[in-house]
């Protein structure tokens, strides 16, 4: 019997962490041949979720550059990413998320009249500009999609209304919490110690829209955070894009209670979630992970398409303005009652049974 070809394309550590479920479960399904093409947006920590889940990709375009432009990455993708489809020739392209990784795999797809199915599909800020460029690529992705997998009911409402037939959308759950509820099972050591009886922060900051002075407030009102409360430390693993490292390290360095680190591995990222007291994020994947952890999150950003964790209160949008955040910390510090109604323990963003949801779709588009 003839295998369905199925090609999966990653291009970084979030779109790893949310695939390699998927992949695995694909893998294991005896209807599909399953090839796997790494674009490598993130090089580096995409290769550690790879080797984690123990995934080999089988194309690698390595398409990243140092100041690399939208345009100049759009176009590396669209060709490499099409030289594979005319080799492979799959019955199906599938892609996470909202990178550009994720819209010219659609449109390579699209050019060449194979279906694409889009993971984590139906999320919206209702802002194009802003998360930037991936409102507008996660619109466009779907507008190409034969199949959405879609991470929650709200997720699903949004492509209903814009037209979307319904029948192609199929509510998943969310891909992360499959990846997280396993991992989580590990005991760790997340790769730094901390002073004893002290209350960690977590942070992370690597959005495009928050370079430049959202990231420069974000930073001092850490740094004031510190000064504020005797026992509070800070752990801030730094993305290396130069526009954080620079600004990161050039105003929280050399602070004995801020521990500025390199990106940890998948696992040590869990097991440091799971020490947080709090974690302030712009990152999308933390906002869903974080709340089945029981860990409060502040959204360092003015909007979140992750609304499903702030509607049942595990997650608030403190901005980028420096006393707001400064303000919405010192009230989860100061006031148990307000941070206990952030623990909530269970996720609004799926069981951990996503991929197998994903694999039976897949298995019905093709009537297998």
């Amino acid at each position: 019997m003839n295998k369905t070809k199925l090609l999966c394309i990653v291009g970084t550590r979030p779109e790893a962490i949310k695939m390699a479920p998927v992949i695995m479960a694909l893998r294991n399904d005896d209807a599909f041949e399953v090839r796997v093409l790494a674009t490598a947006q993130h090089r580096h920590l995409l290769d550690q979720v790879f080797s984690l889940f123990g995934i080999a990709y089988d194309y690698d375009l390595d398409v990243m550059t140092p100041n690399q432009t939208l345009p100049e990455l759009t176009a590396k993708l669209i060709t490499g990413i099409d030289s594979v489809l005319e080799s492979f020739n799959p019955d199906m392209v599938i892609a996470q998320g909202d990178t550009t990784t994720v819209f010219t795999a659609a449109l390579a797809a699209f050019y060449r009249k194979t279906p694409f199915a889009h993971v984590e599909a139906g999320l919206r800020s209702r802002d194009l500009y802003s998360p930037f460029p991936e409102e507008g690529n996660r619109i466009l992705a779907g507008h190409l999609a034969a199949l959405h997998f879609a991470p929650t009911t709200l997720a699903q409402d949004n492509l209903i209304r814009e037209g979307i037939d319904a029948c192609k959308i199929v509510m998943t759950g969310n891909t992360v919490i499959d990846a997280l509820l396993e991992t989580a099972k590990q005991d760790v050591e997340p790769g730094f110690t901390l002073p004893e009886n002290s209350r960690m922060i977590l942070v992370t900051s690597h959005r495009r829209e928050n370079f430049g002075e959202p990231l420069k407030n974000i930073c001092n009102a850490l740094r004031s955070i510190i000064a504020k409360y005797d026992d509070v430390c800070i752990v801030f693993p730094v993305h290396p894009n130069p526009h954080v490292r620079e600004t990161v390290y050039g105003i929280l360095a050399e602070n004995d209670r801020i521990k500025l680190i390199n990106p940890l591995g998948y696992e040590q990222f869990v097991s440091a979630m799971k020490q947080a007291h709090l974690i302030l994020t712009d990152s999308g994947g933390v906002q869903e992970e974080a709340p089945a952890l029981g860990k409060p999150v502040l959204v360092l950003r003015q909007e979140t398409e992750r609304t499903a964790a702030l509607a049942v209160g595990a997650t608030r949008l403190a901005g980028t303005d420096e006393q707001d955040i400064i303000d919405h910390v010192s009230t989860l510090l100061d006031n148990p009652n307000e941070y206990n109604k952030m623990v909530i323990g269970t996720s609004p963003y799926g069981d951990g049974q996503a991929s197998m949801k994903i694999v039976r779709a897949v298995k019905d588009f093709f009537h297998l």
